[in-house]
């Protein structure tokens, strides 16, 4: 009986901080590098800060396995730190409420075809019980697989496909005086959304969550022409 009641005591007294360990969300699905041997991509991981509070998170550790070719890096804005060198100097600060779009992990594919994965841990600065894990795995190949290349501009499949939260394509655009677009339509023709390719960044993030589930077509425009269209599903 006195056992149960140290239980029920412990419960109560911890409960508080148990429910408060993880205050940050991790709104990207796990992140995914797939490419040829030599190159490189650069990726979105998106946050929210659930709480009411001003958030401080340091870079505690990556754990998982990197090949020895390959490189991480992380990326705050345009300033980019060596996960193994760099790791005291990598810290976010989010606002209450914040969705915090600014975190970009770049991924070096190496020298030699593999496969893998890693975590990156981050820990409140001032409560290491507050923590949050962003997932990440990647493949190396020897061969070339285009996505789809136009003169003015070279564009990734939309991933992940299908998804709930949010997709995202990559971008590179050869001639950054062309005006691209990316329209989305119903799958009776609808539109429902359009976005301007940006040619100071390469990848374009899509929050999917106010869709409703079914399917959707992305269109490529280049200077007002359509370019490309493609399949988007939609899930809860």
């Amino acid at each position: 009986m006195k056992s149960l009641f140290r239980f029920f005591t412990w419960l109560l007294l911890f409960a508080p901080v148990l429910a408060g360990a993880q205050q940050v969300r991790v709104l990207s699905e796990v992140v995914d590098f797939s490419g040829d041997i030599g190159s490189s991509q650069r990726k979105t991981v998106i946050l929210q800060n659930e709480s009411n509070l001003s958030k401080t998170y340091i870079l505690k550790n990556v754990r998982g396995s990197v090949g020895s070719s390959q490189k991480v890096k992380i990326c705050l804005k345009d300033q980019c730190f060596d996960s193994k060198r760099d790791l005291s100097k990598i810290s976010l600060k989010l606002a209450p409420g914040e969705i915090f779009t600014d975190l970009y992990l770049e991924f070096e594919m190496g020298i030699a075809e593999t496969r893998g994965s890693f975590d990156l841990f981050f820990v409140n600065a001032e409560n290491i019980r507050e923590n949050f894990v962003v997932e990440a795995r990647y493949e190396v190949a020897t061969v070339s697989k285009a996505d789809f290349a136009h003169k003015d501009i070279k564009l990734s499949e939309i991933y992940p496909n299908p998804s709930n939260r949010v997709a995202q394509l990559d971008y590179q655009l050869v001639n950054p005086k062309a005006k691209a677009k990316i329209t989305i339509n119903s799958f009776i023709g609808n539109p429902i959304a359009e976005y301007e390719l940006d040619p100071e960044r390469n990848s374009l993030v899509i929050n999917v969550t106010d869709f409703q589930p079914g399917v959707y077509f992305y269109t490529l425009f280049v200077d007002n022409k359509n370019i490309v269209t493609k399949k988007l599903q939609v899930k809860k």
